[in-house]
């Protein structure tokens, strides 16, 4: 089949189509009732499946063959370590220290919070718990203490695992000090915590409840693999909230392994023993997904990453690691992507490394410009496939099914809806629009196997913020459009639509244009507060490294551009060249901050922000320029 009628197969007979995909995996049960819902009514994949994710990423591995080919490559240009593991080196590994969480009390059902780097140590730590049906929680290593333990709160872990400390290119962040701080803010109180010591001794442990990861592990006997349902928690993974308390993602195990086996062969068209690499984070969805769970479920070989795009040592990081482990594609975020263009403009770092067996570039988390898009394409001579999903989805939701069918990608486009997803551009009133207008983006129920199952402890926010607001829908919370050709474009989220003198504008539309100018390499639109249009577009530029051009001369181009192409209405008249863009670690920008220090509103410093000194620089960039109601009393610009 081609990709159309291999995606309307899994829209008309969703339940036979779902039916034979996780039949590539190895059950212990194999499930008969494949689709069915809950006594809260809430959709169920497999339900009666039993299985675990564990065994079919590392034991059935073996039981293929695979023992002696490398499961995990961990490359740290940090600490300038790369070591390997075979697929029975990690089993093992694995085996012995889920022997250890077990004599500690952890067992089946329990909750494990992992505050770690990206080290070969957390992917033990996280499938140590999926062998015997702990539940991890991931939280990205380096959160502020008040972040994790409001966390550690929510999940009520048993047992924290972590380690030293944490390297962010020139400075090392100690992690036991954070945790020891975010316990005493913490009402709830784990039993034990486990240090991964990344030196011998670097933390002074009391061997009670302090305990070291190496004497665990060494101590433990092996567990063997314990046989959950289907319906399970895998793990929780939280993502910021609107509401400034993080949302506990529930994952479970039948339909995540489905759907991740499934998009390694049909999306990302990977093969066993096939090299992929995922630079992420394990704190994030796409660490989990495609840097652990998926590449290890396919037999592949992973990369573990512990470095940046650039200056670990240079522009050509990304190069160096495609060449040196034959990496067959890189799956990273526009953000990076963007760093290397700003550091590295004319790609000629790219041209000292052999990249002859790298297939495809793959770009998430955000949407990748069109001018990015060129860039890279142009000089990799390779296809680069932007494609949308979310946290709360696992995997891709909308792209290009390289496994099924080479179709050609459009910039600025996150491609067609993936099997499953039976993806639909509502109006406000809940109807669907016409052609290239834009809309806000939702998903028919039920979602296919592998999307989240509820949130942690709170299935009401989980209605209210995603099934409410259009029923029979799931509320994505991104704007979009659809092209007559069927390719979707996410244009951010719905807040980020301005509405300037009655005209609903895109700033996502606009950053479009801005990227565009030679000068820029990289830049956010947001619509700040306007006392006589209620809102309008402001953009902060970055300028590419090398280039030099008077901020006034910028803006008058810029407003140039917008005027031209949009129009007079979107009063688009202030560009603000500033040293760096407030950043989630995940790299996606902070719209609705940089309007809220504009207007003068009150906010609070989220999580998940890369840098928090960063909003200060903006906002002192700001009032230089008088932009915004907050720097406007003596100003009428």
């Amino acid at each position: 089949m081609n990709y159309k009628e291999f995606y309307q197969y899994s829209i008309d007979e969703k339940e036979k189509f779902w039916a034979e995909q996780a039949r590539m995996l190895k059950w212990f049960k194999e499930p008969l009732n494949i689709l069915s819902k809950n006594e809260k009514g809430f959709y169920r994949w497999f339900s009666d499946g039993e299985m675990n994710t564990c065994y079919l990423c590392l034991d059935f591995q073996i039981e293929q063959g695979r023992g002696e080919q490398t499961a995990l490559i961990y490359d740290s240009p940090v600490t300038g370590i790369i070591k390997k593991y075979t697929y029975s080196e990690l089993q093992n590994a694995v085996a012995k220290f889920a022997g250890g969480l077990n004599s500690l009390g952890i067992t089946k059902g329990d909750t494990v919070v992992i505050y770690m780097p990206v080290i070969p140590e957390a992917a033990i730590a996280m499938l140590a718990c999926a062998r015997i049906g702990a539940i991890h929680s991931v939280v990205f290593g380096g959160f502020a203490p008040r972040e994790l333990s409001i966390r550690i709160d929510d999940a009520q872990p048993k047992v924290i695992i972590s380690a030293s400390f944490g390297i962010e290119i020139d400075k090392v962040i100690p992690y036991k000090p954070l945790v020891d701080e975010a316990i005493k803010q913490a009402q709830h109180k784990p039993a034990y915590k486990i240090y991964f010591q990344r030196h011998p001794d670097y933390d002074v442990l009391n061997g009670k409840d302090e305990l070291d990861f190496t004497n665990v592990l060494e101590s433990g006997i092996a567990a063997n693999y314990v046989p959950l349902l289907s319906t399970d928690p895998l793990y929780i993974l939280y993502t910021s909230g609107t509401t400034g308390k993080p949302k506990g993602i529930i994952r479970d195990n039948g339909g995540h392994a489905t759907a991740l086996k499934f998009s390694m062969t049909y999306f990302y068209n990977i093969d066993p023993g096939d090299v992929f690499w995922a630079a992420s984070d394990i704190g994030w969805a796409v660490g989990h997904s495609y840097m652990i769970y998926a590449p290890l479920l396919q037999g592949c070989t992973s990369i573990m990453y512990e470095g940046k795009p650039v200056k670990t040592p240079d522009a050509g990081a990304f190069w160096r690691v495609i060449e040196q482990h034959k990496v067959r594609s890189l799956f990273t975020a526009p953000t990076a992507i963007r760093a290397i263009k700003k550091e590295d403009p004319q790609g000629k770092l790219l041209k000292l490394y052999d990249l002859s067996h790298f297939d495809t570039l793959f770009l998430a988390g955000e949407r990748c410009d069109p001018p990015t898009y060129y860039w890279m394409k142009d000089l990799l001579q390779r296809p680069v496939i932007d494609h949308w999903w979310q946290t709360e989805s696992g995997w891709p939701m909308l792209g290009i099914m390289t496994g099924i069918e080479q179709l050609p990608a459009k910039a600025g486009s996150a491609g067609m809806p993936v099997c499953g997803f039976d993806v639909q551009i509502l109006s406000e009133d809940g109807h669907q629009v016409e052609e290239n207008r834009e809309g806000t983006v939702v998903v028919k129920l039920p979602m296919p196997p592998g999307c989240l199952l509820t949130l942690w402890n709170n299935d009401e926010r989980f209605i209210k913020g995603y099934l409410e607001r259009f029923p029979g829908y799931y509320l994505t919370g991104d704007g979009g459009h659809k092209d007559p050709d069927g390719y979707f474009s996410i244009m951010g989220r719905i807040d980020d639509v301005i509405n300037v003198s009655g005209h609903r504008l895109s700033t996502g539309a606009m950053e479009e244009l801005v990227a565009m100018h030679a000068s820029v390499a990289e830049c956010a639109v947001v619509g700040i507060a306007d006392e006589l249009r209620g809102q309008r577009p402001v953009a902060l530029v970055l300028l590419k490294d090398g280039t030099t051009i008077e901020e006034k001369k910028l803006e008058e181009e810029l407003v140039s551009i917008i005027k031209e192409r949009i129009g007079a209405l979107a009063c688009f008249k202030n560009a603000a060249i500033v040293k760096r863009l407030p950043k989630t670690r995940s790299g996606k920008i902070l719209r609705k901050i940089i309007c809220n220090i504009a207007d003068g509103v009150e906010y609070a410093v989220p999580s998940t922000i890369d840098d928090p000194l960063i909003l200060t620089e903006i906002s002192e960039k700001l009032k230089e320029r008088k932009i915004g109601l907050a720097f406007q009393q003596d100003s009428s610009a």
